[in-house]
């Protein structure tokens, strides 16, 4: 698996975020939706990075800058057809070296509080995440968890 900075509207990459997209709006309320689309992944304080095995996209990954001790993982996809693969796992803990190298004192997510949202749960407390209230701009939501990794 290789991981490299890459441009969300790479047409595989954009394909994936779409899914993305789709997904989290098929089971979270609309303003429960904090998923950002290909323009907002583009912007100067975001990192984004895909995971590719011989050229085949495995999953997506991005870092935003909250402030220059706190960063934000946004963006974390697998392909449905593709997962239990360890993409997730590779760029989770890519994007948390990159954390430390940046001097963050600590990361942050987001995620939904559904069913559906428990293997990422699991993936996150698996490299230490904790629950945590919100952070950033997120008002306390009934169908978000919020989570935070000190570095």
């Amino acid at each position: 698996m290789r991981i490299n900075i890459d441009d969300p509207a790479r047409p595989d990459v954009l394909a994936l975020l779409e899914e993305h997209l789709q997904n989290m709006r098929a089971i979270s309320p609309p303003e429960s939706v904090h998923a950002l689309d290909v323009s907002r992944l583009k912007q100067p304080d975001i990192t984004f990075w895909s995971v590719r095995d011989d050229g085949q996209l495995l999953g997506c990954g991005a870092l935003k800058e909250l402030d220059p001790q706190h960063g934000e993982i946004k963006s974390m996809r697998t392909p449905e057809s593709l997962r239990r693969r360890g993409a997730a796992q590779a760029v989770l803990a890519h994007m948390i070296n990159v954390a430390r190298d940046r001097g963050y004192q600590r990361i942050s997510l987001e995620t939904g509080s559904m069913k559906e949202f428990i293997p990422a749960q699991r993936l996150y407390e698996r490299f230490g995440f904790v629950y945590c209230g919100p952070f950033a701009d997120y008002q306390p939501d009934p169908n978000s968890v919020f989570m935070t990794l000190v570095l």
